[in-house]
C-alpha cells in the first residue's frame, strides 16, 4: 500500500494518521477546518485516558472533575465522587493536541475540503478545492454530516439524536447530569476551560422542543443564555437493526467515529469510539499482508470485537434507561435514588462513569446487586428516622 488519504481530521481522523505515519506508511489528511471549537464535545473518560495515558498525560489544558451530581425531578439528587477524573478539554485544544501529534509522526497535512471521490483502477481519486489527488486507500472520517454519500455509514430516521445547547460565561467544579420526564436524553452543565457548556441531547424529540426544555433548566438555575453562543449538533444514535447493516467499511476504504456512527447509544458519547476505532483502523492497515480486501474484513472483526456488540446492545437499553419504568417509578428516578442510598448502586454508576462497566453484562451485575442494594437502601431509610438530622446544627 503506498499512499492512505484520511479525509477528515477530528480525533479518529487524527489518530489514524498519527498510528499510520509512525509505522512508515505515506499518509495525507484532509481537512477543511482543521482544529475548531466544538463547544459540547471534550470529555474523555477513564477509558480513555487508561487505554491511551498522552491523553492525560500531556501539558493541554483541561479540567479533571471529579464529582457529577445526577438529578431527576421526582428522585431528587444524588452526589457521585468519581474515583477516576472525567478529563475535559476545549475541543480546539484537543483536536490541535492530536493534529500536531500527526503531522509530528510524518503524516501530510492539508487544509483543503474533499468534493468528491471516484474509484480510479485500484485507488481512489480525491477532488478538492486545491485540486485533485491520487491514494490508494481511504478512511472517511467526516463526521455524522460526511458529504461522501457512498461512503460511511446510512443513518436513517431513527439513528440520529439531537445535540444543542449554550457557551456560556462561568464557572463550578461539578458536572450537572439532569433527567426530565418523557425524554430520551438528558440535559448537562460540563465545566470547561473558561466557560460552561450547559446543552440538551435528546432522540425522537424536534430540536426547537429541546431548546425549549433547555431553556425551562437554565432559566429555573438562573443560568443566562441571553447574547450567549448557540450550538447545534446531529449525533449517530442507531437504531438495534441499524447496527446490524451498519456501514463501516467497503472495497478501498475504512470509516472511523461518527462518519462510522460509532458512538454511544446511552450518552451519546463519541469521544473514546473515535480515537479507538482511528486505532483499529490503522491496524488493520499496517498488518496488509492479505492485501486491502483482507484489511476490510479484519477491520469490521476488530470492531466487534472491541466494542460495537456492546453499543449495539446498549441501543435495546436506551429507551428502557431513559424512559422505562422500575418499582412503580420511572428508570432515571429509582437511578437517582438508588445511587444516593445505596453503596452498591453507586458503584456500578462509578463503573460507567468510567467505562469499565460494559452494557453486555449491566444486567447481570444489576441482578447480582439488586437484594444487597434494597437492604442498603432499606437500612439507610430505617437509619434516617432513627438518628436525627443535624442540617442547620
Amino acid at each position: 500500500m503506498k499512499r492512505v488519504a484520511i479525509l477528515g481530521g477530528g480525533p479518529a481522523g487524527s489518530f489514524a494518521a498519527e498510528r499510520l505515519a509512525s509505522a512508515g506508511l505515506d499518509v495525507v489528511l484532509v481537512d477543511e477546518k482543521l482544529a475548531w471549537e466544538k463547544p459540547c464535545g471534550g470529555g474523555l473518560t477513564y477509558k480513555a485516558y487508561h487505554q491511551y495515558p498522552f491523553l492525560i498525560d500531556n501539558p493541554t489544558p483541561k479540567r479533571l472533575v471529579t464529582e457529577t451530581v445526577l438529578a431527576e425531578p421526582k428522585g431528587g439528587e444524588a452526589t457521585l465522587r468519581l474515583t477516576e477524573p472525567l478529563v475535559i478539554y476545549s475541543r480546539l485544544e484537543l483536536n490541535r493536541m492530536l493534529l500536531d501529534r500527526a503531522a509530528g509522526a510524518g503524516a501530510q497535512i492539508e487544509k483543503t475540503r474533499v468534493t468528491g471521490m471516484s474509484r480510479q483502477g485500484a485507488g481512489w481519486r480525491l477532488e478538492t478545492a486545491g485540486g485533485a489527488m491520487d491514494a490508494d486507500f481511504c478512511i472517511v472520517a467526516t463526521g455524522a454530516r460526511n458529504p461522501l454519500r457512498e461512503v460511511g455509514t446510512q443513518l436513517g430516521g431513527g439513528d440520529t439524536m439531537s445535540a444543542l445547547g449554550y457557551y456560556v460565561e462561568g464557572d463550578q467544579s461539578r458536572i450537572d447530569i439532569q433527567f426530565l420526564p418523557k425524554l430520551e436524553g438528558y440535559i448537562w452543565v460540563f465545566p470547561r476551560c473558561g466557560h460552561l457548556s450547559v446543552g440538551i441531547c435528546g432522540k425522537g424529540e424536534p430540536a426547537a422542543s429541546l431548546r425549549q426544555r433547555l431553556e425551562g433548566f437554565m432559566q429555573e438555575r438562573g443560568i443566562c443564555w441571553k447574547g450567549a453562543r448557540f450550538y447545534s449538533h446531529l449525533l449517530p444514535s442507531l437504531e438495534t437493526r441499524s447496527w446490524k447493516s451498519n456501514r463501516v467499511a467497503g472495497d478501498g476504504w475504512l470509516a472511523v467515529g461518527d462518519a462510522a456512527g460509532l458512538v454511544d447509544p446511552i450518552t451519546g458519547e463519541g469521544l473514546y469510539y473515535a480515537i479507538r476505532s482511528g486505532d483499529l483502523a490503522a491496524r488493520s492497515l499496517i498488518d496488509d499482508a492479505g492485501g486491502a480486501a483482507e484489511s476490510v474484513e479484519r477491520y469490521r472483526k476488530l470492531l466487534r470485537k472491541d466494542f460495537t456488540a456492546d453499543l449495539e446492545f446498549g441501543s435495546r437499553l436506551a429507551k428502557r434507561v431513559f424512559v422505562g419504568r422500575f418499582l412503580c417509578g420511572s428508570v432515571p428516578a429509582r437511578m437517582v435514588q438508588f445511587t444516593r442510598r445505596s453503596p452498591r448502586f453507586a458503584g456500578i454508576m462509578q463503573d460507567l462513569f468510567a467505562g469499565r462497566q460494559p452494557y453486555l453484562g449491566l444486567k447481570r451485575r444489576l441482578l447480582e446487586n439488586l437484594s444487597p442494594s434494597l437492604y442498603e437502601i432499606a437500612m439507610s431509610l430505617g437509619f434516617s428516622r432513627i438518628v436525627p438530622s443535624t442540617r442547620g446544627l
